[in-house]
Formats: C-alpha cells, sequence, structure tokens
C-alpha cells in the first residue's frame, strides 16, 4: 500500500479494531481460509485474521503489512499462541517477494497502487507460488464509487473479468464477483478469485 493516507487510514482503522477485540473474519477471508496450507504469504494482512487462522490451522505463515498497529498484534498473537507465524512490516509498493510458497493471499489490497504497480505485484505473486499451490487474490473492481480510502493516483480498479484473464492456464477453484453499499450511497465492487497453478507436464 502506498505510504500516505491509505496507509494511515487503515491504521487508525486496526487501533478501534485492536481496542474492541473485533477480529473476526470477513466473508473474502471465510472463502480463501480453506485453500491456505503449507508455507503461506500474506500480502497486506491488516490485523491477520486470515494470517493467524491459517497458522491455527498448522500452515506456516509470513504476514506482510505496512501498518506498525497490524505487525504488532500479530507478533503478540504469535508469541503467545506460539504459533509457526511471523509478522512482517513492509511496505509492498517496494516489497519484493522472496522464495516460494504453497499459497499466497491477497485481500482487499492490490488495489492500492496505479495500475503498474498493482499488475507487478500480481505477476510476483503468480511467480512465487509453488506448482500445485494456490494464489487467493481479492481487489475491487470498475463500478467502485467509494474511494474516500485511496490516495489519488494511487489506486487502480481492476476490470470486472480482469483476474479470471490474468490466471489463464491455472485451475480456477473459486471465481465470485460481490457489490456491497458503502457510505454517502456509494458501492464496493469485489472480485474474488482463488486459483491452483498447474504442474509442469512431465515428459513420458
Amino acid at each position: 500500500m502506498h505510504r500516505n493516507h491509505s496507509v494511515a487510514f487503515f491504521d487508525a482503522q486496526f487501533q478501534k479494531q485492536v481496542g474492541a477485540g473485533d477480529f473476526a473474519l470477513n466473508p473474502f477471508e471465510q472463502a480463501v481460509l480453506p485453500h491456505l496450507s503449507g508455507r503461506v504469504l500474506e500480502l497486506g494482512c491488516g490485523l491477520g485474521n486470515l494470517s493467524i487462522a491459517a497458522a491455527r490451522r498448522g500452515a506456516e505463515v509470513t504476514a506482510v503489512d505496512a501498518s506498525p498497529t497490524a505487525v504488532a498484534h500479530i507478533q503478540r498473537v504469535a508469541a503467545a499462541e506460539k504459533l509457526a507465524l511471523r509478522g512482517v512490516q513492509a511496505d509492498l509498493a517496494d516489497y519484493r517477494l522472496d522464495g516460494q510458497f504453497d499459497a499466497i493471499a491477497s485481500v482487499g489490497v492490490l488495489m492500492f497502487f496505479d495500475q503498474a504497480r498493482a499488475l507487478q505485484l500480481l505477476g510476483e505473486i503468480q511467480r512465487h507460488v509453488e506448482p500445485g499451490g494456490c494464489a487467493a487474490i481479492n481487489v475491487l473492481t470498475e463500478g467502485t464509487t467509494f474511494l474516500g480510502m485511496f490516495q489519488p493516483d494511487h489506486y487502480y480498479l481492476y476490470g470486472r473479468d480482469e483476474l479470471e484473464r490474468r490466471f489463464a492456464g491455472w485451475q480456477v477453484l473459486e471465481l465470485s464477483h460481490q457489490a456491497f453499499p458503502a457510505p454517502n450511497n456509494t458501492e464496493k465492487v469485489f472480485a474474488t478469485i482463488v486459483a491452483r497453478k498447474n504442474q509442469p507436464v512431465q515428459a513420458s
């Protein structure tokens, strides 16, 4: 997420959620969780609700977010419950993925960059998923009119069917489009995909 308005917006929100003890998985995270196992990376994890849930199910998780409030919370939970969970504070605007993963999740994050960076991150995610592993992506799409959380010129609304096109050649396990009302008579329109990377064809 670009370091500025968006990070500050969510860090303030996370402080309120920690104070209220609000750690429930949202519907997108609930849909993604069954597909996260083995070595997992979550980019833009927020308070880490999804990463924590995956670690509690036995996954080895690296959870990355720009919010200091979020990462501190993740580290506290990991230490208290002795989970295989590592919180990393990093700005995804210049974060570079390292290593291969059985699953990579990014829920509600990739639209917080200009088009070039949004698509570069998506490509990096695809490259760093092991063959047979899963990518789980949720983004806002064209038709979204709730824009107050975005830094001007630092967001990208994906085309309605863009995720499906960009995962051509992968096995699509989940695909959905959902719209939700937002403040001031606006709307959030989401696309979610979970796709499995094909195994290389073995020579006979």
